[in-house]
């Protein structure tokens, strides 16, 4: 046991009559003992030290997905990966997942469904997005993830800083819904991604070659074009820019897992 877990299981960390103040308090600690790693040494901290056996990593198995997967592949290629299927995922995102895991020797990838029932109740005909885009993101997303997450005590997502103007602050830790959310790519650039996953040959998204710059469902999901933002494809034409998985206090509406 570190010297971290140490402190938690001795309950120093603890003893606040607020669970909420306990996590921010929890995320000021994890920033100063941690917030300084390399990549590679923060994901073997929170996987092998802080949350043995506590964290989950959720994964898009989008555009810049690789990266994050292969650095967890170096650490540990036991953890939890939950991959939210929304029913309305390209085929070649399905298939990328797939030939992803395999190639990076991924073990416990979940896939993660919405609630039937509340599929029929809400979205029977499965137009909904066409009508209320923030709606199906929430049955399709949002509450099958959170169902998901139960369980766990941390998450890690692959949100960077350089990816819209609602996550130039994003912090390495946060709390969100009683859960440490541990952002260990936050400070990486287009080229910090593009190096690394040319150095270690990493397999791509297909659709990326297509002009798919960021890949979410498919009937949401537009080529970007050239001089455009690479988020510009999504929900292109609506009023909205997040999907709603990272939002409560920390985004308006938020995504980038």
């Amino acid at each position: 046991m570190g010297q971290y877990s140490s402190i938690r299981a001795a309950g120093l960390l603890y003893g606040m009559e607020d669970p909420e103040q306990e996590k921010y308090a929890e995320v000021r600690i994890l920033e100063s003992r941690f917030g300084q790693l390399d990549t590679v040494d923060l994901i073997k901290a929170m996987v092998r030290d802080v949350f043995p056996d506590q964290i989950a990593v959720v994964s898009s198995f989008g555009a810049e997905s690789a990266v994050l997967l292969h650095l967890l592949s170096q650490v540990d290629k036991n953890v939890p990966i939950l991959f939210v299927d929304t029913k309305k995922h390209f085929g070649e995102t399905k298939k990328y997942r797939d030939d992803l895991a395999k190639e990076l020797g991924l073990t416990d990838v979940r896939s993660i469904h919405l609630d039937p029932k509340r599929e029929r109740e809400v979205d029977p005909k499965g137009t909904l997005f066409m009508r209320d885009p923030d709606l199906c993101c929430a049955i399709r997303k949002t509450e099958p993830l959170n169902a998901a997450l139960k369980g766990f005590n941390a998450w890690i997502s692959g949100r960077k800083r350089f990816q819209a103007a609602s996550r130039a602050d994003i912090p390495v830790f946060e709390t969100e819904e009683g859960r440490i959310k541990v952002n260990p790519l936050a400070d990486w650039t287009p080229a910090d991604l593009t190096a690394y996953a040319k150095k270690h040959g990493l397999l791509s998204h297909p659709l990326v070659k297509e002009g798919y710059l960021s890949i979410g469902c498919m009937p949401c999901t537009d080529r970007v074009k050239a001089g455009e933002d690479a988020r510009a494809g999504r929900w292109r034409g609506v009023a909205k820019i997040e999907c709603g998985i990272h939002g409560k206090g920390i985004e308006a509406d938020g995504s980038g897992i």
